[in-house]
């Protein structure tokens, strides 16, 4: 991508430096309509899929097949396996005979092998406790992924190994990624059915090894995180990945101005970070009196970016030309979040900035991120807080996502149809509850349809066709008062 980028030219910048608008200062002017919500399309771009075009070789069709599972062999011991159990949750990890693949496959561990084992049997053989070749049902390479599920539905185990004519282990398909994959169908995932995942490095002195590790991994996407994204740091470690690894996608920023995304798009990044000191907890703007607001950021540098094709406020970002959208307090609330305790009987979750001294103090890659490793004097560009549980994701996403939907017109952006117009205070105001004595707020009305799907299949008709078994709630129901009201409560779950 970094090729076709310099092919374009990037010696045009867009004026920065002009009124500053945040989300909140904006409103979109209502247009014409002629579609329903459930067209629009939520795909977002985060980096240019042709650069992902080139696969293995050896790829099957259809995805759902790991392609490199950990493998052991007989000569392993109990130990070897109860360290990635504890710490990945294996339960299972197939033998062979050199403990490679591509190798002859004799046999597979389980939990149910080894769950019963003293400390002391640790060392005892995996030959010892292993399920024998004999006992494993298995299927040929050239199986489709339908038949190789209803292979592992029948033989009711966790596992199902792919080997080829010489028995030689090539794949394996896993009962816990047929259930991720029927929960999470809107999951981010490569051919293989796998997930997409992406990890941040710092600055070059400690982030060339963690990216030779991380690439070795599978990494899909590299984050480069420094709070300031225009600096000889990250152009030079941006150079070392696309010397010695031009295929691996790299996220750059933080920038907020088109100027600061010419110099990282010239160096060779394929997406653009967004953003300064516009979180919740960040007070860089404050502290530094640097940034820019959110708005007119994401505006002025997508407005230069995407001639290149690098491509709460949600929706607005995305119209103002954002690809894609990252959340910070949003999931840090959620349960699955970790660094939970209870106050007064509330769950909370312990929420840092990356600016911020807690973050410091415990890790030297905030101390980077902010180019303050070497000072002695520690300057907050963040703060830490406490923030109430909201419970888990699938609450409360479905909300966010069926609000874009009623109102992303991204296609509009750049055609010019798409009209903003700036909002007063008292505009703000309105266009929210207010003049009322008391009100009641539903957020978010759920449907579920129940209907019975037979060995974990998905049901073979939509479910608005089910028989009608409802059940509906509601979440996040607020009430509120004026803010003449003496003592008032607003937002009270």
């Amino acid at each position: 991508m970094a090729d076709s980028l310099s092919n374009c030219g990037t010696s045009y910048v867009p004026e920065d430096g002009t009124d500053g608008l945040t989300y909140n200062d904006v409103r979109i002017l209502p247009g014409f309509i002629d579609f329903i919500a459930d067209e629009v399309d939520l795909t977002s771009v985060l980096t240019d899929p042709e650069d992902h075009a080139e696969d293995a070789a050896d790829k099957f069709e259809e995805g759902g097949f790991i392609m490199d599972p950990m493998v052991l062999s007989p000569s392993h011991t109990v130990g070897d396996v109860m360290e990635p159990k504890m710490r990945h949750g294996f339960s299972g990890i197939p033998m062979t005979e050199t403990g490679i693949m591509r190798s002859k496959l004799v046999g597979i561990v389980t939990s149910s092998d080894i769950n019963f084992l003293a400390e002391k049997d640790h060392n005892t053989l995996l030959s010892e406790v292993m399920k024998p070749r004999i006992e494993l049902v298995v299927a040929l390479a050239g199986v489709t992924l339908k038949e190789a599920n209803e292979i592992l539905q029948c033989s009711k185990k966790g596992k199902l190994p792919i080997i080829n004519d010489l028995d030689e282990l090539v794949a394996i398909i896993a009962r816990t990624d047929l259930k991720r994959n029927r929960d999470y169908l809107l999951a981010s995932k490569d051919s293989h059915e796998q997930l997409l995942w992406g990890a941040a490095v710092g600055t070059p002195a400690d982030g060339k090894y963690l990216l030779d590790l991380l690439t070795q991994a599978g990494v899909n996407v590299i984050i480069l995180d420094l709070s300031q994204g225009n600096s000889v740091y990250q152009i030079a470690i941006v150079h070392y990945i696309k010397q010695k690894y031009p295929n691996l996608q790299v996220t750059g920023g933080n920038v907020v101005t088109a100027a600061q995304g010419k110099n990282l798009i010239d160096a060779g990044v394929d997406e653009l970070c967004v953003g300064m000191s516009c979180g919740s907890i960040c007070i860089t703007q404050e502290v530094m009196a640097c940034g820019w607001p959110q708005g007119t950021a994401v505006y002025k540098v997508a407005e230069y970016a995407q001639r290149f094709g690098t491509v709460g406020h949600m929706v607005k970002a995305l119209e103002l030309g954002a690809s894609t959208v990252m959340m910070g307090s949003l999931l840090a609330a959620t349960t699955e979040a970790p660094c939970e305790y209870f106050s007064d009987g509330v769950q909370l979750k312990k929420y840092r900035g990356m600016g911020s001294l807690d973050a410091m103090e415990k890790s030297s890659s905030s101390r980077k991120r902010y180019f303050s490793e070497g000072d002695k004097v520690k300057i907050a560009q963040g703060a830490s807080c406490s923030i109430q549980d909201k419970g888990y994701t699938q609450k409360f996403m479905p909300y966010h996502i069926v609000g874009i939907h009623l109102s992303v017109l991204w296609s509009m952006m750049y055609s010019g149809e798409l009209k903003f117009e700036k909002q007063t205070v008292s505009a703000q105001t309105e266009g929210g509850v207010h003049g009322l004595h008391f009100y009641e707020k539903r957020l978010l009305l759920r449907t579920v349809v129940e209907a019975e799907v037979v060995d974990g299949a998905h049901p073979s008709v939509p479910l608005q066709a089910q028989p009608p078994s409802v059940t509906e709630w509601s979440t996040d129901l607020h009430y509120g008062f004026p803010s003449s009201f003496p003592g008032r409560e607003e937002g009270r779950s």
